[in-house]
């Protein structure tokens, strides 16, 4: 009597497992031909990996596909070649592994990788243009980014004139050239961040000290920075040019730099006042433009900060691209004749 109990348990058992099987089995034949009764439910899955684990795991937190293994062993099975894009696609429940895989050879907005190089000298306007180049971002969201300091989570930060109105972009002078690894379609605020990031692993004693010795800001040393950046052609011209900037301001003099002519103008073309195009143009404000008007390079901070001393007031570049300095009026003029500049 009890062995047949016990055999009748185990038919019992059997056949639930048998039973439940089946269920699975449906259910998995089911969901790979997209046959799955209920409404279809839509959703935007954001491929982040191109490993293919990866992208079964978020299929399936999405519900797209019911067991993420057998995902991975159908592709490996019809697509053993595969090659996934980062990027956004729009699916629904009720797809078949076919389709799926068709859908995501084509998302429907792509975060494929691209590397952006963004060369010392670069400004707000050249940086916007390399990036919507690239897919990365719209020249007008980046121009938004970098407008403002909100958002952003770096101390120094605080130290920017946020409320000057004759400011132009804000962050301008802070966006560190280096090549980066970014993905098309990226937000422009995103961007900027691993820019600033940049700039902000670079901030050195060396720079907050010499501020601190020449009685400067941050934003006042980069704004200098940005004109030497802009005037120079090797480190050697770089520091001396510096030197006749930093003489200038202590001196109450125009610093008078032509480069900031065509960067103001470029502020007045975009849509900025005039008063903003004559508070950067150092032919018309009184000392430093309103804020920096282009990314400089280490080199060119370097080279700021261990300037020479010198009486130098004045300076020129020649013909040949050869630069020239001098402590007088007089002496600049000698020079001009002597070496052809224009």
């Amino acid at each position: 009597m009890k062995k047949s109990v016990k055999f009748m348990i185990a038919i019992a058992a059997a056949a639930v497992i048998f039973i439940a099987g089946g269920f699975v089995f449906n259910a998995v034949m089911k969901d790979i031909n997209g046959t799955q009764s209920g409404e279809a439910k839509n959703c935007s899955v954001n491929i982040k990996s191109t490993f293919q684990y990866d992208v079964a795991a978020e299929l399936k937190k999405n519900g797209i596909v019911i067991d993420d293994s057998v995902w991975s062993l159908w592709m490996d099975k019809h697509y053993p070649d595969f090659e996934y894009i980062n990027g956004e696609y729009y699916m629904n429940t009720n797809m078949s592994y076919e389709e799926i895989a068709q859908k995501l050879k084509n998302p429907d907005i792509s975060h494929k990788p691209v590397t952006v190089a963004i060369p010392e000298g670069y400004n707000v306007f050249d940086i916007a243009k390399t990036l919507e180049e690239n897919g990365v971002c719209s020249k007008a969201d980046f121009y938004k980014a970098v407008s403002t300091t909100e958002g952003y989570s770096y101390s120094w930060l605080s130290e920017l004139p946020v409320n000057n109105k004759n400011v132009g972009f804000i962050l301008e002078g802070f966006l560190f050239p280096a090549t980066y690894e970014l993905a098309e379609n990226t937000p422009a605020a995103e961007v900027a961040d691993k820019m600033l990031d940049a700039f902000d692993n670079r901030l050195s004693s060396d720079i907050t000290a010499f501020c601190a010795e020449n009685n400067m800001s941050l934003y006042e040393f980069i704004t200098l920075c940005s004109i030497v950046q802009e005037e120079s052609f090797s480190i050697e011209s770089a520091e001396k040019i510096a030197s006749v900037l930093i003489n200038r301001l202590k001196n109450g003099s125009k610093l008078q730099c032509d480069v900031t002519y065509f960067y103001a103008k470029n502020l007045l073309d975009y849509g900025f006042s005039k008063e903003v195009y004559d508070s950067y143009y150092t032919y018309r404000c009184p000392a430093l433009p309103s804020g920096p008007i282009t990314n400089s390079g280490m080199e060119v901070v370097n080279a700021v900060i261990n300037h020479p001393d010198t009486n130098y007031l004045f300076f020129f570049s020649d013909l040949n691209g050869d630069f020239h300095f001098a402590e007088t009026g007089e002496e600049f003029e000698k020079l001009k004749k002597q070496h052809p500049w224009q």
